[in-house]
């Protein structure tokens, strides 16, 4: 018998507990060493996870930081994107990747994404380079949303013919792959966030910068002082955005598990894809019409699935349907950035990017997580079937 909402009494968005619980001991013990060295800004803790996370990415530096914010507008600021320069990113993701580049100095370029990643289009990227004022555009900020890379090949071919800098939003990408290169060692430099729901996370906020390029890496590790090389000679105005002690001790823990984890993540994506198709709800899209329309793992990539996203038409009532009955989903984003208030100087009108506007009237967040259960899944996928059975 299939597990209902009666037989599973809730299933959550994200457990941490599940995650922490395992943990318990090894992380009292990494962040009691930090009470006994009290290095609680930077040191050897951070410094540990960084040479860490540098050797499990593939890259030669990496830089640890308060924030995945910070970790955009370090990326940009120490590959010298700043005032006069322009940068091209989504409209669909998180309000950092526009802030981090004004925080920069520079302006905002957005163009659309493509409907069935929900990743920056290096065809609608092309087609900004071609506007009126396009000779200011300094660098492309592609962003890996849900864990899935970009399409690279198009945006290297991009880069190469214009002269552009390339930064990767990695902020949800820990671990993915496209091809046999990891998400940030694809660029010039990139940002990863570590907040507490990504597949990586903190037990707070923190972020890295990642890079192949020891100038970078050097002058983002003065900026995240307040632009010191040398104890209180200040080279430049940088910010504090250093990362605790604390954090990099969890991290430097966490980071041991994080290939099994993704690895769960992956095979919970495949019992959706099995579950939605064998009750006969999946859509080809990329639209969804009267059933649903799945996530995919584009060609060349290995997608970690920080979220689940499916598309639904008659999105607001389904959230509002699993809510009622204790099944956790998220919207991720309800409103694209150019319709943002704080935003509205970029200038941008609604129907400008619209399969980004589409996309945030019809994307919903399933609960994925490494620890879910397949009765938890199966709940969330009967629970949509019943929906759609009375909304068709």
């Amino acid at each position: 018998m299939n597990p209902t909402a009666d037989t599973v009494a809730a299933v959550p968005m994200i457990d941490l507990e599940r995650q922490y619980a395992p943990l318990r001991a090894e992380l009292m013990e990494a962040l009691g060493g930090v009470l006994d060295r009290r290095q609680f800004i930077l040191g050897e803790p951070v410094a540990a996870f960084e040479a860490a996370a540098a050797a499990q990415l593939g890259v030669s530096a990496a830089v640890g930081c308060a924030s995945g914010t910070d970790a955009l507008w370090l990326a940009l600021a120490a590959a010298g994107v700043g005032p006069g320069d322009a940068v091209v990113t989504t409209p669909f993701s998180f309000f950092a990747s526009v802030s981090s580049i004004l925080r920069a100095g520079a302006r905002p370029v957005l163009a659309d994404i493509d409907p069935a990643s929900f990743n920056l289009s290096p065809a609608a990227v092309a087609a900004a380079l071609r506007e009126p004022g396009a000779e200011k555009i300094r660098a492309l900020l592609p962003v890996h949303l849900y864990g899935q890379c970009v399409d690279w090949a198009g945006f290297a071919e991009l880069a190469g013919e214009h002269g552009l800098l390339l930064v990767e939003d990695a902020a949800q990408a820990w671990g993915a792959r496209w091809r046999d290169r990891h998400a940030g060692a694809l660029g010039e430099i990139a940002a990863f966030s570590f907040y507490p729901t990504k597949n990586l996370s903190a037990a707070g906020d923190a972020g890295l910068v990642t890079t192949n390029n020891e100038e970078f890496a050097e002058r983002a590790r003065s900026l995240r002082q307040h632009g010191m090389r040398v104890r209180y000679h200040h080279d430049e105005v940088g910010w504090n955005a250093r990362m605790d002690g604390f954090q990099g001790a969890v991290l430097g823990v966490k980071l041991r598990y994080i290939a099994g984890w993704n690895a769960n993540r992956r095979a919970a994506a495949e019992r959706y894809e099995r579950m939605f198709r064998a009750a006969g709800l999946a859509e080809s899209g990329p639209h969804p019409e009267r059933g649903v329309v799945l996530p995919r793992e584009n060609a060349d990539n290995h997608h970690v699935w920080h979220q689940y996203v499916i598309r639904c038409a008659r999105r607001d009532e389904l959230r509002a349907y699993l809510t009622e009955r204790r099944i956790g989903s998220e919207v991720y984003y309800p409103i694209p950035l150019h319709r943002q208030k704080a935003l509205a100087s970029l200038g941008y009108c609604e129907g400008d990017f619209p399969e980004s506007e589409r996309a945030a009237r019809e994307v919903l967040a399933l609960p994925i997580f490494a620890e879910i259960t397949e009765a938890e899944q199966q709940c969330v996928v009967d629970a949509i079937a019943a929906f759609l059975s009375t909304s068709r």
